[in-house]
C-alpha cells in the first residue's frame, strides 16, 4: 500500500533521528573519522573485494556505510529519503575527502534519478526493508540497475525480530505483511532518551516475500544464511554473548536475528 503520508511521516522521523545519530555513541563518529569501518563482519565477509566496482547503496542513512564502502575502493552512490541524512552524508564525504555521490529521494522514485545507469553491486542492510510497503517494485528496481552478472548483497534483520513488541515480552505483530504497522515513536535505537517523538509506518516482510520478489524480478539466489545474533546493540534489552554479537535475554540462540542474502542478475 503506497501512501505519501506514510513516506512523509517516516522522512520527518529520520530527519529527527539523523541529528541525534550523528552525535551518538552508537555511531561513534570520532572513531569513524579516524578511518575505522562502520561495516560489520557479516557483510564484509559476503562482499569480499569491491575495489573499482560501481556500487549502489540503498537507504544509506547519513553515509557511514557508504563511505566505508568507498574506502574499500568502490565507486559509491548512496540513496536515502531523508534530506538531512543526505546533507550530512555529503558533508562527511567532503570532510573526509572520500568521494561518493548521494541522492535524496523516495526509493521508489530512484530510477528517475538514475535513468539507465547500472551497477556491479547493489548493497542494502539492517533495518531498510521494513520502511518499504511493497517489495516487488523494490526488486524490479534492483534488477533494472544491476549489470548482467551484477550482485545484490542484502543483510537485514530477520522478520521474526519484528514480530515482538519493543521489549521482546510478547508477540505483537504478524510475521506476514498483512497491513501497515503504525507506531508512536519516542527516542531512537541509538539513544532511547533522545527528545524524538513522531509517527512511524512500517511493514513486516516475511522471507517468502523477500525471496519471491527477487526471483520474480529475474534474480538468482546465490547464497542465503540466517544468524542468531545482531551485530548491533540496537534493541532495548540485549546481552553480548561474544564481542560484537548481541542476543535477546531469554531468547539466546532461540530465534534468528539477521539474515544475509546474495543474489545475481543473469548474464
Amino acid at each position: 500500500m503506497m501512501n505519501d503520508t506514510f513516506f512523509e511521516a517516516n522522512k520527518q522521523l529520520w530527519n529527527d533521528k539523523t541529528e541525534v545519530h550523528v552525535q551518538s555513541e552508537f555511531y561513534d563518529m570520532p572513531t569513524f573519522r579516524k578511518g575505522i569501518s562502520s561495516l560489520k563482519s557479516i557483510e564484509l565477509e559476503q562482499l569480499g573485494s569491491i575495489d573499482g566496482q560501481q556500487l549502489l547503496h540503498l537507504q544509506c542513512h547519513f553515509g557511514q556505510d557508504s563511505l566505508s564502502l568507498a574506502r574499500m575502493g568502490a565507486n559509491v552512490t548512496g540513496v536515502d529519503i531523508s534530506d538531512k541524512a543526505i546533507r550530512q552524508a555529503r558533508q562527511l564525504s567532503e570532510e573526509l575527502q572520500t568521494p561518493a555521490r548521494f541522492i535524496c529521494c523516495n526509493l521508489y522514485d530512484l530510477s528517475s534519478h538514475l535513468e539507465e545507469e547500472v551497477f556491479d553491486l547493489i548493497f542494502t542492510s539492517y533495518g531498510a526493508l521494513p520502511w518499504l510497503p511493497d517489495l516487488k517494485p523494490w526488486a524490479a528496481l534492483i534488477a533494472r540497475h544491476l549489470k548482467p552478472g551484477g550482485t545484490l548483497h542484502l543483510v537485514e534483520f530477520h522478520p521474526v525480530v519484528w514480530m515482538f513488541d519493543n521489549f521482546f515480552e510478547s508477540v505483537a505483530y504478524s510475521y506476514f505483511n498483512k497491513h501497515v504497522i503504525e507506531e508512536d515513536i519516542e527516542g531512537t535505537y541509538a539513544d532511547y532518551e533522545a527528545p524524538i517523538k513522531g509517527k512511524s509506518f512500517s511493514w513486516n516482510h516475511d522471507l517468502g516475500e523477500v525471496l519471491g520478489a527477487l526471483l520474480e524480478a529475474g534474480l538468482e539466489i546465490q547464497a542465503f544464511r540466517e544468524l542468531d545474533y545482531s551485530p548491533y546493540p540496537c534493541f532495548p534489552k540485549v546481552v553480548e554473548i561474544a564481542p560484537g554479537r548481541f542476543q535477546i535475554p531469554g531468547l539466546e540462540g532461540k530465534i534468528p536475528m539477521v539474515y544475509a542474502l546474495k543474489a545475481s542478475k543473469r548474464q
